[in-house]
């Protein structure tokens, strides 16, 4: 019957296979689908700007060629500010002259209101935010800092903050300082002790099984230049292996050279198996880290969330279906190009159905 540390044991090595398995799973379909995003995805988006692009000269031209009513044209200019305004950033810069013939820039008295009211709401966010850090923080502002931008008291807040850490860290450090000049209790030393023997064992278990794999594995001893150069691979895997304390890799690494066999995994001693059981441990926490890391990369990539394309699955289903959707929406657009370019009819039939967003609905970009 096996015993609870080897049954952790045994549980802990599972764990991290698997966890190595999904890891590199998870990899490889990440790496796959960003070259599919480049190769696929982008070339889509790219089509599709450019008939957006074509759309809105389309409008430009419409509006002044067209016999239009004043609610179509109405609707056309709003259609081509809210639904094209990205455009120009996008590169398409000799949409600019269209956007400025439509929505013209401020004039000076305008521009000046506009910055007038811009600093009034600044000013009145500032107050706000010196409220919460004031409150939460303890932070008192200085009246002669320069706070004039959202940016600045970004700054200031920071700079507080961070001589708060300072302080507190100093503090810290006193009181650490004092903590160790004062003599523990019987039981506190035998603790500490006890932790002392426990790393020293632990770390002396894996140098164990690094030396007798490097014992086996050193090149210089081998004349064949084959088996020389097959051992050369294995020692780097085994001192990788070794600096990243991975004891299960050293032990597979063991079984796999025939330095120990399953039977002597499974009547190791009660104290090697919980040294053992220590740094599986370990490794399994740097295992999941590895892996939410992974995820959190991709899905800065996709900006998507994280637990939603999280297996190789879910990534090429969700890839399709992004694909899929806009591949519709550049055969749809081209359409509307091609019908609207030709036809004045089918401007209106188009402009009929268009609805004027509502005050907060936000861009057109979704549709277009």
């Amino acid at each position: 019957m096996l015993s609870k540390e080897q049954k952790a044991f045994n549980r802990l090595s599972k764990r991290i296979g698997k966890l190595e398995t999904e890891i590199g799973d998870f990899r490889t379909a990440a790496d796959k689908l960003r070259q599919r995003v480049q190769q696929e995805y982008r070339p889509l988006q790219q089509q599709h700007n450019d008939l957006r692009a074509e759309f809105a000269r389309l409008l430009d031209r419409a509006h002044d060629t067209y016999k239009l009513t004043k609610p179509e044209r109405k609707k056309l200019v709003d259609l081509l500010l809210n639904g094209f305004f990205d455009l120009p950033n996008r590169g398409y810069t000799d949409l600019e002259a269209i956007f400025d013939k439509y929505d013209p820039p401020l004039t000076g008295e305008e521009a000046a209101a506009a910055e007038a009211a811009n600093a009034a709401a600044d000013a009145q966010e500032a107050e706000l935010m010196k409220g919460f850090f004031r409150a939460q923080f303890g932070i008192e502002f200085d009246p002669e800092a320069d706070l004039s931008t959202p940016e600045k008291l970004q700054e200031y807040v920071h700079q507080q903050l961070a001589e708060q850490q300072e302080v507190y860290e100093q503090q810290e450090a006193v009181a650490e300082e004092r903590r160790a000049k004062r003599k523990k209790t019987p039981k506190q030393q035998a603790a500490a002790d006890k932790k002392k023997a426990e790393e020293q064992n632990i770390t002396q278990s894996v140098r164990t099984l690094y030396m007798d794999l490097v014992k086996h594995l050193h090149p210089d001893r081998e004349p064949d230049e084959a088996e020389k150069l097959r051992k050369t691979e294995l020692l780097k895997r085994v001192t990788t292996a070794y600096k990243a304390n991975e004891l299960l890799t050293l032990l597979r690494l063991q079984l796999e050279l025939n330095r120990i066999d399953q039977q002597h995994l499974e009547n190791l001693a009660e104290a090697q198996l919980r040294h053992y059981n220590t740094l599986l441990r370990q490794q399994v926490r740097e295992l999941e880290q590895q892996q939410a890391l992974e995820q959190q990369e991709l899905s800065a990539f996709t900006g998507k969330p994280y637990y939603y394309i999280i297996s190789p699955i879910a990534m090429e289903l969700d890839f399709q279906h992004m694909k899929a959707g806009l591949t519709a929406k550049v055969q749809r657009l081209a359409t509307d190009v091609e019908r609207c370019g030709q036809d004045p009819a089918a401007l209106k039939e188009f402009l009929k159905a268009y609805k004027i967003p509502k005050a907060g609905a936000g861009p057109l970009l979704m549709r277009f």
